[in-house]
C-alpha cells in the first residue's frame, strides 16, 4: 500500500469517526429520539388516541398505533410513508407534523399545542436533528409511579399535585408529567387538570390516574366531610371483615347502620343463599330461637341444603352460559348443557376447591355429551364455532375478571396487559379442537399436538403459551393447558382469588368491591384494597372453597346492616355503611311467587317442577322458547360471560306485568279459592291473625302497628273473604316483597 493510499484510508477513518463523535455528542446534548421523546408528544397530544390518528383507520390518511404499541410502524408511517411533506428535514418549521399540531394549517383535531410549548420545541429539535429513529437504544419503559398514592382533603377547594415519574429497564427514572394524560374516576370528589393539579370537589372518595406509555396508576383521594356533628359510634364487630369496613368508614366519616332485625336478617339471608323467601315453619322456628348464634346456626343450614347447591350452581351456569340454543349450529346442544349442569352441581355439593373445578374445565378433552367437564368448550362458542381468542377473552373475564378483549389489536389502553399477553393466553386455547362424537349431537373435545399457537395481529409472529403476568412463555411439551390449570390451582394466583372473593362478595352485599365485578383493572380499583386482600387471602386459607367463604361474609356485622343508612351514610353506595336494596332476580321472583302461592309454574320444555333458577332456555327449530316473566324482569339471555348480562334494575313493563299479567292474580285467586290463603283465613279466626298470618307467609314478618291498623280498617269496610285476596296480592306485588333489604 502506497503513503498515498495509507493517507486517503487514516482521512477516512478519522471523518467516520468524528461523525460517531459528533453523533455520541448529539445524544448526550439531548437531541431527542423518536421512541423516547416524538411517541410520548403524540401520546400526550391526543395524536395516537382512538378519537384521532390511532383509531384503526387512522384519520385523514394518517395512522398511528393506538396510544403508541407499535413504535416501528409509526416511525415508519411517520417519517417514510410522506417524505418530506409530514417530516421536512431540511425546514423543520415546514412539516406537516409541526404545522398542523399547531394549527398552523386547517387540521380536523384543531390545534394540540402551542408553536412555542415544550411538546413544540421537541418535535422540531427532532426533525431537526434528521428524525432519527432511536430503536435498540432507548430502554423500555417498565413501570410509572405518582408522588402521592394518597391524599387526604378537609374541605372542597383544597389542592395538590401529582408529579408522575417513569422507570425504565436500565434501572434509570425521568420525570415525565408533562407528558402523562391525567384522569379521574368521580369528577364530583376530586378534579385533576392537565398538569397534575388534584381539586377537591366535595365528600366522597375516588382515584386520579396518570397515563404514560402502557402504563397507568392510580391514586386514592379522599375529600371529608365536615366533622361537626360527626361521632364514631364504634360498632362491635363478628369477624376479621368487620374491622376492615369499619376502619374505612371511620375514616370517611361514615356512621354504620345498627343491626337489622331477625325477621330481616331471616329473609335476607334465605334469598341470598337459598333463592327462596323462607318458610312459615322456617320463620316460626327461627323466632322461637333465643340462642346467641342462631344466625349462624341458620346460615350453616342454608349452606348444607340442596336449594343452596341448586342457586349456586345456577349462578354459575348462568355465567357460563349454560344453555341449549344454537352451540352446534342446529339448536341441539342440550345435550352437553345438562351435562356440564350435572357435573357442575356435582362439584358444588362436593364443596370441590373452585380451582379445582376451573383447572378441571380448563383441560378437559372427551364427549360434549357425557364428559361434563368439557362443557365449556361448547357453551363460550358464539358462532358455532370454537374460536380460541373469544374463548380466552371469556374465560379471563369468567375466572380471572380481567377483560383481555382491547388487547386483541392494541395493547391495553387501561391496564398493563398487552397484546403478547393477549395471544399468549390465546396460545393455551388454539391447541383444542372439536370433532364428530358418538352421534349427531355429540362432539368430542380434543387436544391436537400440531395446532401452531396463535399469530400476533401486528407481525405475524407465533406467540408461545404464556400465563397473565409472565415474562417468559410456559416451557414443556404436550398439552400448555396443564400449565394454565398448573397456575389457576397456584394458592398465591391473586388474580383467581381476588375475583371469585369479589364476586361472591358482590352476590350477597349487592355491589362488588370492584364494580363491574369482572373488570379488574388499573383504573378501576377496589373500593376498599384492604378488604379485598383480606378476603382473597381467606379464600385461599380456605382451600379456595366457596361454603366457607360465603359463610365468612353472611356471619360479618358488615351483612347483617340494616338497609336504614344514618345521616353520615345516607350517600353512601360503595363502602357497606348499610345494606343495599336489591330487586330479586328474574328467576328468584318466579321462584317465591311459586313457593308463596303454592301454585306451580309450567316453563317451556322443562320437565314439571322445574325451578326457574335450574331453568335452561332451550332452542327447538331455531324458535327461542324462553319465558316471558323471565324476560319481562331481566334474566341472563347467557349471550356473554358478563355479570350485566342479567339484569335487575325495574321497569314499567314489570309493572305492569305484576299488576295485569299471568303470573300474580290467578296464582292468588287459586290460593284464595282452595289453597294456602284460604287455609290461613279457616285457621284463624280473627282478621288480626289473618292479617299477621299472611305477612309472614308473603314478607316473613309481622305487620306494624300503622300497617295492621290500616288493613283490620279494610277488612271491616270489605266483604271477607275475598278482602283479604286483595290484601294477599297487594303484599305479593309491593316492594317490601320485590326487593331483598
Amino acid at each position: 500500500m502506497t503513503t498515498r493510499s495509507i493517507a486517503t484510508l487514516l482521512t477516512a477513518v478519522l471523518a467516520t469517526t468524528s461523525v460517531a463523535v459528533a453523533d455520541t455528542a448529539a445524544e448526550a446534548q439531548g437531541v431527542p429520539g423518536f421512541r423516547r421523546d416524538v411517541m410520548p408528544v403524540f401520546f400526550r397530544a391526543g395524536c395516537n388516541a382512538g378519537t384521532c390518528h390511532g383509531s384503526a383507520r387512522g384519520k385523514d390518511g394518517f395512522m398511528l398505533s393506538l396510544f403508541g404499541f407499535d413504535a416501528a410502524g409509526d416511525y415508519r408511517r411517520t417519517v417514510e410513508e410522506m417524505p418530506g411533506r409530514r417530516v421536512n428535514t431540511a425546514v423543520p418549521e415546514q412539516s406537516l407534523l409541526f404545522l398542523k399540531a399547531t394549527g398552523s394549517v386547517p387540521h380536523t383535531g384543531g390545534k394540540r399545542f402551542e408553536r412555542d410549548s415544550d411538546l413544540a420545541r421537541t418535535l422540531l429539535a427532532w426533525i431537526g436533528a434528521g428524525a432519527p429513529d432511536d430503536v435498540g437504544s432507548v430502554p423500555d419503559v417498565v413501570g410509572i409511579a405518582v408522588s402521592a398514592p394518597s391524599l387526604v382533603f378537609d374541605e372542597a377547594g383544597a389542592a395538590a399535585s401529582q408529579r408522575v415519574t417513569a422507570t425504565y429497564a436500565d434501572g434509570t427514572t425521568r420525570d415525565v408529567t408533562e407528558l402523562a394524560l391525567f384522569g379521574t374516576n368521580n369528577p364530583s370528589v376530586a378534579d385533576i387538570d392537565s398538569s397534575g393539579r388534584v381539586t377537591a370537589k366535595g365528600p366522597g372518595d375516588t382515584t386520579v390516574f396518570a397515563r404514560f406509555n402502557r402504563f397507568t396508576v392510580g391514586g386514592e383521594v379522599i375529600v371529608l366531610p365536615s366533622a361537626e356533628g360527626f361521632t364514631w359510634p364504634d360498632p362491635p364487630v363478628n369477624n376479621y371483615i368487620d374491622p376492615l369496613v369499619f376502619a374505612r368508614l371511620e375514616k370517611l366519616r361514615i356512621a354504620p347502620s345498627p343491626l337489622c332485625d331477625d325477621e330481616t336478617f331471616l329473609r335476607r339471608v334465605t334469598l341470598d343463599l337459598a333463592a327462596r323467601p323462607p318458610s312459615v315453619e322456617e320463620y316460626a322456628a327461627f323466632m322461637a330461637d333465643t340462642a346467641a348464634d342462631k344466625r349462624a346456626k341458620k346460615i350453616d343450614a342454608l349452606l348444607a341444603s340442596e336449594d343452596f347447591t341448586d342457586y349456586m350452581s345456577a349462578l354459575w351456569g348462568e355465567l357460563c352460559r349454560v344453555g341449549s340454543n344454537d352451540y352446534t349450529g342446529r339448536g341441539d346442544a342440550h345435550k352437553p348443557a345438562n351435562a356440564f349442569m350435572g357435573w357442575l352441581r356435582d362439584q358444588i355439593a362436593a364443596d370441590r376447591p373452585f380451582d379445582e373445578v376451573v383447572a378441571d374445565m380448563a383441560t378437559a378433552v372427551g364427549s360434549t355429551n357425557t364428559d361434563g367437564q368439557t362443557g365449556l368448550y361448547t357453551m363460550l362458542i358464539h358462532d358455532y364455532a370454537l374460536n380460541p381468542k373469544v374463548f380466552a377473552s371469556d374465560f379471563s373475564q369468567l375466572f380471572l375478571g380481567v377483560r383481555m378483549q382491547c388487547a386483541e389489536c392494541h395493547n391495553h389502553p387501561f391496564d398493563r396487559w398487552t397484546m403478547d399477553d393477549y395471544y399468549g393466553l390465546v396460545s393455551f386455547f388454539s391447541c383444542v379442537k372439536r370433532k364428530p362424537g358418538s352421534d349427531g349431537r355429540d362432539r368430542r373435545v380434543i387436544f391436537d399436538p400440531l395446532a401452531p399457537p396463535a399469530k400476533h395481529a401486528v407481525d405475524g409472529r407465533p406467540v408461545p403459551a404464556k400465563l397473565l403476568g409472565a415474562v417468559e412463555p410456559v416451557g414443556g411439551e404436550g398439552d400448555p393447558r396443564r400449565a394454565l390449570a398448573a397456575w389457576i390451582r397456584d394458592p398465591g394466583n391473586d388474580l383467581f382469588n381476588r375475583n371469585i372473593a369479589n364476586r361472591l362478595w358482590a352476590h350477597l352485599l349487592g355491589v362488588g368491591i370492584v364494580e363491574p365485578v369482572d373488570d379488574f383493572r388499573a383504573t378501576n380499583p377496589p373500593a376498599n384494597g384492604p378488604l379485598l386482600d383480606a378476603l382473597a387471602a381467606k379464600f385461599a386459607e380456605h382451600g379456595r372453597r366457596l361454603r366457607p367463604m360465603i359463610r365468612d361474609i353472611c356471619n360479618s356485622r358488615v351483612y347483617q346492616l340494616s338497609v336504614e343508612p344514618t345521616p353520615s351514610g345516607a350517600a353512601d353506595a360503595r363502602q357497606y355503611s348499610h345494606a343495599m336494596v336489591r330487586r330479586l332476580r328474574a328467576d328468584v321472583l318466579l321462584d317465591s311467587i311459586v313457593a308463596i302461592t303454592g301454585v306451580p309454574k309450567s316453563l317451556p320444555m322443562a320437565p314439571a317442577g322445574t325451578k326457574a333458577i335450574n331453568y335452561i332456555v332451550r332452542n327447538q327449530y331455531y324458535q327461542l322458547t324462553g319465558d316471558y316473566v323471565l324476560d319481562t324482569f331481566g334474566q341472563s339471555g347467557r349471550r356473554s360471560v358478563c355479570a350485566c348480562d342479567t339484569k335487575t334494575n325495574p321497569s314499567l313493563s314489570q309493572v305492569m306485568h305484576l299488576f295485569v299479567g299471568d303470573t300474580v292474580a290467578p296464582r292468588v285467586h287459586a290460593a284464595a279459592t282452595g289453597g294456602v290463603l284460604k287455609k290461613i283465613v279457616d285457621d284463624n279466626s280473627t282478621p288480626e291473625a289473618i292479617i299477621e298470618a299472611i305477612f309472614i307467609r308473603v314478607l316473613s314478618r309481622r305487620p306494624t302497628s300503622a300497617e295492621m291498623a290500616a288493613m283490620v280498617e279494610m277488612v271491616a269496610k270489605n266483604d271477607a273473604p275475598a278482602i283479604y285476596e286483595d290484601i294477599f296480592a297487594g303484599l305479593l306485588t309491593s316492594s317490601d316483597f320485590l326487593f331483598n333489604r
